[in-house]
């Protein structure tokens, strides 16, 4: 398998983990932890963002 394959795959592990822990920190009413996930999710996406449109 290429090394992209991997890559997508790493980083849609991260984003589901991150996914996970906005869950949980909204269960357990952490604010603090809530804005930590939140910003854990956003920067995984970020990091996606230039694998999907291309390296230029």
């Amino acid at each position: 398998m290429p090394n992209e394959f991997w890559i997508k795959l790493g980083w849609w592990l991260f984003v589901t983990s991150a996914v996970f822990f906005v869950v949980a920190a909204w269960r357990a009413g952490d604010t603090i932890a809530l804005f930590g996930a939140i910003a854990f999710l956003v920067a995984n996406i970020a990091f996606m963002i230039p694998i999907y449109r291309g390296r230029d």
